[in-house]
């Protein structure tokens, strides 16, 4: 839903930023600032930097910037909407019901039933375990090197032996049999009616990263098959975009996630310390499971069972992780087949001791695929090359591709000019991408590092004259949002130009414009860009009047670029534009006293 501006503010104004993100970080007071260790990486020394003036925060170790709102999207992993709620909820400010069609609204009416009868199974289950008819299930958990404390953690039950107890049980709690059909978790036919899917089963409740119970997974108990059941999909649960435990690991602050088979795979790793563990609940590894690891890390460390189905879902995953940005490890655990065989038999230490040594997952598919060749034999070895070629082609960044080509060349004594030449037959006959091309300059670095140092400019003057108000008030006559290249910068000064002139500028209001929190952590970092120590009023001027002509020179240049060169008018208006850019360079400009930050 869409709320108005004034009513965002409101809500952001009335939640100090100091005293809701000391609710999560310890901070302390150093000069105007407050300081603490990232709650969003790793760190020994504090560089987590929280401005109360500004109401904004700023790492200087990992870039992370925003608002008090940016900050609970990025903790807690809410949408802007859901953080905007929790922090209206907590000044007691009342936000205006959601305006729905009646359809959405009976949707959503069914959903939450369904997630409230879910809860109350959870609990059912989970009183179940510690009770006497739980005993067995108990110590099946026990056995398994499970304490107590990390049986509450994940909340293990246990579905008693019984043909209808829970659908009973949420009976005489108020769930008709409209919602519990909707849940998947009762078997439904005429004769008998609704019956319970699980029974003599260890319970494994599956969560959202809200922590929700969205599914369950059983284990029998006994004899049986089969021996892991897992409830269908719903309109609450998808298994393409949920991965189990996440809720747990996602505030691991670990800077990659474990990614594992089994239920007591995770569990095992968890309680073994390693909290950054995750399951992908029995199903391959799919763009929605990328989509949700990429909001907390981009390196994953594959660790699916030491078997031919582990090695066939390390395969299946490992190109979805790579097309997607995400840089992917494989941990080898023989001589053991799953990390709960390891941890109890080798234990953290030399688990630990995997991590660092995990396999590069190119690597890792190379030597998969070398034992279906047998490379002394030549015709053998030709095409295991011919199979990397392909592999070595499907590298979009041709700087990564070529770096891997060195690599696996020299990993396998293949000659480097050899495969190159490979490469552009395959390329041609339209494999992988449509051509190879081996970087000859540094020209597309160069373009980059351009790019990067325009936009550096830019946010040092926007810092700049956020910092200092009165800065703005000495070039307002030559500086307009139009001469920012990048259109997140034009609204941003657009916006900070017009409460220049209404009063103070408010960057953490600004950044509040903004509902994606890639969008708010740009802003910020708009806000944070270091411009150095300039001792006197004359260094400051000239810095000044430099990064003015700057900005000006790259709009001038974006300019001349667009519309026809040979129209008369272009032509006119670029030598106007010369003219005023040295006028601009002969300018002077005289700073006052430099402002306390």
């Amino acid at each position: 839903m869409y709320y108005p501006d004034s009513l965002v503010d409101e809500v952001r104004t009335r939640n100090d930023i100091v005293d809701v993100i000391s609710g999560y970080v310890r901070l302390q007071k150093k000069g105007s600032n407050h300081f603490g260790l990232c709650p969003f990486h790793n760190e020994k020394s504090a560089s987590f930097s929280v401005n109360q003036q500004r109401q904004m925060y700023h790492c200087f170790g990992c870039g992370k910037s925003g608002n008090v709102i940016t900050f609970i999207m990025e903790y807690e992993n809410y949408t802007f909407q859901e953080a905007l709620k929790l922090l209206a909820e907590r000044a007691g400010v009342t936000l205006p019901e959601i305006e729905y069609t009646q359809e959405a609204k009976e949707r959503d009416n069914l959903k939450a039933r369904i997630l409230a009868a879910y809860k109350e199974a959870g609990k059912y289950y989970y009183y179940q375990l510690r009770s006497e008819a739980g005993k067995k299930a108990y110590d099946y958990f026990r056995e398994r090197g499970l304490s107590d404390e990390t049986m509450n953690k994940f909340g293990l039950g246990y579905a008693v032996t019984g043909r209808n107890l829970m659908y009973r049980y949420l009976k005489s709690k108020g769930y008709d049999d409209s919602v519990l059909k909707e849940m998947r978790i009762f078997y439904v036919n005429e004769r008998d009616g609704m019956t319970d899917m699980f029974w003599n089963r260890a319970i494994f409740p599956i969560m959202d990263v809200n922590h929700r119970v969205i599914a369950f997974g059983g284990r029998v108990m006994g004899q049986g098959e089969p021996k892991y059941l897992n409830s269908p999909e719903t309109i609450v649960f998808d298994k393409g975009r949920n991965l189990y435990g996440l809720n747990q690991a996602r505030t691991s602050r670990k800077d990659n996630l474990i990614i594992c088979e089994g239920y007591m795979d995770v569990i095992a790793l968890h309680q073994a310390g390693f909290n950054q563990t995750v399951g992908a609940l029995g199903t391959a590894f799919t763009s929605g499971h990328v989509n949700l690891v990429k909001r907390y890390t981009e390196n994953v460390l594959l660790c699916y069972d030491n078997d031919e189905a582990g090695t066939k879902a390390n395969l299946r995953a490992i190109p979805v992780l790579r097309s997607s940005g995400v840089s992917a490890k494989v941990i080898d655990m023989s001589p053991y087949k799953d990390p709960d065989e390891f941890i109890k038999n080798l234990g953290p230490e030399e688990f630990e001791t995997r991590i660092k040594n995990a396999e590069n997952s190119f690597y890792y598919e190379v030597r998969m695929l070398e034992k279906d060749y047998d490379i002394k034999d030549p015709d053998g070895r030709t095409r295991f090359t011919g199979e990397i070629a392909k592999k070595l082609l499907k590298f979009e960044d041709a700087i990564e591709r070529d770096n891997y080509l060195q690599a696996i060349c020299a990993k396998y004594h293949i000659n480097e000019e050899n495969m190159n030449k490979l490469l552009g037959k395959l390329a041609a006959k339209g494999e992988g991408i449509p051509e190879y091309e081996r970087p000859r300059s540094g020209y597309n670095s160069r373009v980059k590092e351009a790019d990067d140092g325009i936009k550096k400019t830019q946010k040092l003057l926007l810092t700049w004259i956020c910092d200092e108000p009165e800065v703005y008030k000495l070039i307002e006559k030559y500086l307009s949002p139009d001469d920012f290249t990048e259109d997140m910068y034009r609204t941003v000064a657009g916006i900070l130009f017009e409460q220049l002139k209404s009063g103070e500028p408010d960057p953490a209001g600004i950044i509040s414009r903004f509902t994606n929190e890639e969008e708010q952590n740009e802003v910020g970092s708009i806000f944070n860009t270091k411009i150095g120590d300039l001792e006197t009023n004359e260094d400051r001027s000239r810095a000044l009047k430099d990064l003015l002509v700057k900005v000006k020179s790259h709009s001038y240049a974006r300019q001349a670029k667009e519309g026809d060169p040979a129209d008369i008018n272009k032509i006119r208006l670029v030598m106007e534009n010369k003219k005023k850019l040295q006028e601009l360079k002969n300018l002077k400009l005289a700073l006052g006293d430099n402002k306390e930050k």
